[in-house]
């Protein structure tokens, strides 16, 4: 957990500080990033309420690798409950709370679950109030996932407070490979890395002449091909049917705009079913 800092007359926080905080979750371990002045506040997307309680003591770390050291056993335990059970979901991750107010069960399912009797049944054997935490795939990657293949700790996990929608447009526009292989993260979705200049690729297509484009070039008229956005370079093709790299400041002006591939062929598509209807 990350919360923002305070100061008060016993105490002055620092960032980075490892601390022990009352949040809505119950007691647990923070790291502090800054303090919350209602400008911080503001840059929040979740601001969320809590209280630092002190700094982080030496048992504090013992009862917190004590806790960490249960955790493969908690494991067992609910997937031996959720096998008794024959429940049709799948066991991510078991988390103590520092204060040990609750555990929090994290779990992927296709379809709603009644997991009443489970929760039932762990807190027999724990003694302790039983949270049931439905997540995606990309939550699961930021719990248990560590690199990238980038080489750095995962987005999600280091920064991302949400996982916005990462479309194959973003890879297409930024000239990415479509190997899914290679532009999938650990979580087996789109990596979110390509949502972060996607906004600045677009910005700078924009000032560039569409593919289908017709232009007047130095060498005459030409259509455009295709687009190097960060080099501000187009292919065109001349009309004595060569294929030519020009700068985009060569282009002596646009005779005619080109279409967005993506509305062609959406367009294509509608056609094709109208037709399709139609010979019904």
């Amino acid at each position: 957990m990350r919360t923002l800092g305070v100061m008060d007359a016993k105490q002055t926080y620092r960032y980075g500080d490892d601390v022990v905080v009352r949040s809505t979750r119950g007691t647990e371990i923070g790291t502090v990033l800054c303090e919350a002045t209602p400008a911080a506040i503001d840059h929040m997307e979740e601001p969320t309420e809590g209280r630092i309680l002190r700094l982080m003591s030496a048992d504090d770390r013992v009862q917190t690798d004590h806790l960490e050291s249960l955790i493969e056993k908690d494991r067992i335990k609910c997937q031996r409950c959720i096998d008794y059970l024959k429940l049709k979901m799948e066991l991510v991750d078991v988390e103590r709370i520092l204060g040990g107010e609750k555990i929090v069960v994290y779990f992927l399912a296709d379809q709603r679950v009644d997991f009443r009797q489970l929760v039932r049944d762990l807190a027999k054997q724990f003694q302790t109030r039983i949270e049931m935490r439905q997540i995606g795939v990309r939550d699961e990657a930021k719990l248990l996932a560590d690199y990238g293949d980038c080489g750095q700790p995962i987005c999600c996990a280091r920064f991302l407070s949400k996982m916005p929608p990462v479309s194959m447009k973003m890879a297409k526009l930024q000239k990415a490979t479509l190997d899914p292989a290679k532009i999938s993260g650990r979580c087996g979705r789109l990596k979110c890395c390509l949502r972060y200049e996607f906004d600045t690729y677009e910005s700078m297509a924009k000032d560039l002449p569409a593919p289908g484009s017709l232009v007047l070039t130095r060498d005459g008229n030409a259509t455009v091909l295709a687009q190097d956005i960060l080099a501000g370079q187009l292919v065109v093709r001349t009309e004595d049917k060569r294929r030519i790299l020009v700068q985009a400041d060569e282009i002596v002006s646009v005779i005619r705009h080109g279409e967005d591939p993506e509305k062609t062929a959406r367009r294509k598509k509608s056609h094709a079913k109208k037709d399709r209807e139609a010979k019904k």
